[in-house]
């Protein structure tokens, strides 16, 4: 019976996709709010070491070292491709003043930053999610001006897709705290901030928003010398894990407090612990360039030739090839548990 009713979900789907990627847009913008996994250039020019303009990150990208912490494309990048849009969203460092830019949508995404303002601000001037906001709220000014007036700037917003995906630096500061409280606490903690802030991001005009889950942070290349295989997932489970359980909750919450309101979640997890090789990946445990201590690939150095065999670029972030996997499960769900209540693209036609 439960063989049935996945095939028919996967009719269903299969149905309703639409080819946007050779057609109009499916929204008129697309706003994208995270840290260093959607992060296309808004640390360039801060002072932080959260940063990823120089090569080999950029090294497939066709306008090379930009800022995204990739070999090439993030997944926001795909989604927009997904969602129609002609060009990759730009980063509000360059687009603020830019109309067309303002209207078809601007990435505010800090590598670095967090749900809580005080998070990755020892790696210098990152962005929290609260000044991401502020970015956005600039955008908002600047699109009354254009359209002439309030409400048809909110007209227009609550027509666009937005993606937020922030908490996986939050996490990384938790597990460096010898005082940290328990991983319920702290998740409760940390939905708490990111439902009053998502609650402001409605106030301003969004109604179609996806959230990404925390992916498996504990098994990242960086952490697995830590905990090996087994002991990643465990400890992934416990602490990002508890989150996102809380997270798909909120979204059920935002859906019945706020009029008129479409969020969905986007199970990352689920997406990015299936089996590799199900996902076209040989090597899920390693990363392709050669990484500095902290993580990061070396300035100018050395990087694996076959790139598509690998999940993982430096010891945090995906390749291009593992982000395109997840953009296009969160678009077009592959399995019901990929997007909760609906996946993006239904999201966009909501």
């Amino acid at each position: 019976m439960a063989k049935i009713i996945f095939t028919i979900f996967l009719f269903l789907v299969a149905s309703n996709l639409v080819p946007s990627i050779y057609g109009e847009k499916l929204v008129p913008c697309y706003f994208i709010f995270g840290d260093s996994l959607l992060d296309n250039g808004n640390n360039n020019h801060r002072n932080t070491v959260a940063k990823a303009n120089f090569l080999p990150y950029g090294i497939d990208y066709p306008n090379g070292q930009t800022g995204r912490f990739s070999n090439g494309r993030n997944v926001a990048d795909f989604i927009a491709e997904e969602l129609g849009f002609p060009a990759h969203i730009p980063p509000f460092a360059t687009a603020s003043g830019d109309d067309d830019a303002v209207l078809n949508g601007v990435n505010y995404a800090s590598g670095g930053a967090g749900i809580l303002s005080g998070t990755g601000k020892q790696l210098g001037d990152v962005i929290s999610l609260d000044e991401q906001l502020q970015n956005h709220q600039t955008t908002i000014n600047r699109s009354i001006s254009i359209l002439g007036n309030a409400d048809a700037a909110k007209n227009h917003m609550g027509h666009c897709i937005y993606s937020v995906g922030m908490g996986s630096n939050d996490y990384a500061a938790y597990a460096m705290n010898p005082l940290r409280p328990s991983p319920n606490r702290y998740a409760s903690q940390l939905i708490d901030n990111y439902s009053r802030q998502l609650r402001d991001l409605y106030a301003y005009g969004a109604r179609k928003v996806s959230l990404f889950g925390l992916g498996a942070i504990g098994c990242v290349p960086a952490a697995r010398l830590m905990y090996g295989r087994t002991l990643c997932l465990s400890a992934t489970k416990t602490t990002s894990g508890v989150f996102n359980t809380k997270l798909k909750s909120l979204v059920d919450v935002l859906n019945k407090d706020l009029v008129g309101a479409n969020f969905t979640y986007i199970d990352t997890f689920g997406i990015t612990v299936s089996d590799p090789a199900s996902n076209g990946f040989k090597y899920d445990k390693v990363e392709c360039c050669t990484v500095s201590a902290a993580g990061m690939c070396v300035p100018q150095g050395v990087t694996c030739s076959n790139r598509t065999d690998y999940a993982y670029f430096d010891g945090y972030h995906p390749t291009e090839a593992a982000a395109a996997v997840v953009a296009k499960r969160a678009f077009a769900a592959l399995s019901p548990s990929d997007a909760y209540p609906f996946d993006i693209q239904h999201l966009a036609q909501a």
